[in-house]
């Protein structure tokens, strides 16, 4: 049995920080893990053009502590109107990595996102011919659709077609949810990849709806059935340099999350690699962890794999049950729960 595994330092490729005093708090939390992370443009207002990217990155590394090494890299939010000289600009002045495709209304902070898919394509043939990747929050918005087939409708409708059209334009399907992604990002080619979060891998959707709500397992995707959770699994442990890691943390006060109308996502970052890494040994498959956490999404990216190491030892770590934030409580992914591994640094 492997009780202490080093691995290369990995990045987070899907995050929110949010701004103003949580960012500030919350960042500290990822800097400690990850090396880099992909950093989600969905602010109020959202981040979409280069000038909003440059600031809002200056104001992450100024939150990260002294002597920590940590690159945020910035995504930039397309819309209707979405300026595809400043984003080409963007992405050649090292400000934007990516730019993020929410379809409008689909999660958090997400109404001034796309209305009309095919209206981009214009955008995405820049994208494309610049070699900029594309990552998706891949659900329909359509009220008559029933929110746990909206990601596998969002594949049939717009996916397939993104892809068929720009075959050479790299495409991130961000947190999957379905079997159907996994299956789609599989006989997908090598331009398209996916991003898979600890919760996903850990519950289905009994745990949002069984003995009462439970709000702090509501995220945007939802969580499923059992079978696309053993799927998520299958994916995430198989060894496929398509899936990588994407915790996809999204804090929100206990306040907001505890209420008449809860809010979306999970704080997942200060538990992140101590939950991937449970899971991967459940699975038995710890030898393909670095490959998840630290290779595949370097690779995919077409960036240098961290040099640094971290290490992780098989003992005990009880999550507190809640965090403080700008002096609230915020409660984190398995607070109040003991997991069997520890993140040594």
């Amino acid at each position: 049995m492997t009780d202490r595994l080093t691995i290369r330092r990995p990045d987070d490729w899907h995050l929110h920080f949010r701004d103003g005093a949580v960012m500030r708090e919350v960042v500290p939390y990822t800097a400690r893990q990850f090396a880099r992370a992909i950093v989600m443009p969905n602010l109020t207002p959202p981040v979409t053009t280069t000038v909003l990217g440059a600031a809002y990155r200056d104001r992450i590394l100024a939150a990260v502590p002294e002597g920590v090494s940590f690159t945020p890299l910035m995504t930039c939010y397309l819309t209707d109107s979405t300026d595809a000289d400043d984003l080409a600009r963007g992405a050649a002045e090292g400000v934007f990595t990516a730019a993020k495709m929410y379809p409008a209304n689909a999660t958090t902070n997400s109404a001034a996102g796309v209305s009309n898919i095919e209206n981009l394509y214009p955008v995405l043939a820049r994208m494309e011919a610049e070699d900029i990747v594309l990552c998706i929050h891949g659900e329909v918005t359509d009220h008559n659709v029933d929110v746990f087939d909206r990601e596998k409708e969002f594949i049939e409708r717009h996916l397939r077609a993104i892809v068929a059209s720009f075959p050479k334009l790299r495409v991130v399907f961000e947190h999957i949810t379905t079997s159907d992604a996994v299956d789609f990002v599989m006989e997908a080619g090598p331009q398209v990849a996916a991003t898979i979060t600890p919760q996903h891998l850990h519950i289905n959707r009994n745990a949002m709806l069984v003995g009462g709500i439970q709000p702090h397992n509501y995220c945007l995707p939802v969580a499923k059935r059992e079978t696309h959770r053993l799927a998520l699994r299958a994916a995430a442990t198989g060894g496929s340099g398509k899936f990588f890691l994407g915790t996809d943390s999204a804090p929100h006060l206990r306040s907001a999350k505890e209420s008449a109308c809860g809010c979306a996502g999970i704080f997942g970052a200060p538990t992140a690699l101590e939950s991937y890494v449970t899971v991967f040994d459940e699975e038995g498959a710890l030898d393909r962890f670095e490959g998840f956490a630290s290779l595949h999404g370097p690779a995919f990216y077409k960036l240098p794999v961290n040099e640094d190491k971290v290490t992780l030892e098989r003992a005990e770590f009880p999550v507190p049950p809640v965090l403080h934030v700008t002096g609230e409580e915020i409660v984190p992914w398995h607070g109040g729960q003991t997991l069997e591994w520890k993140f040594l640094g």
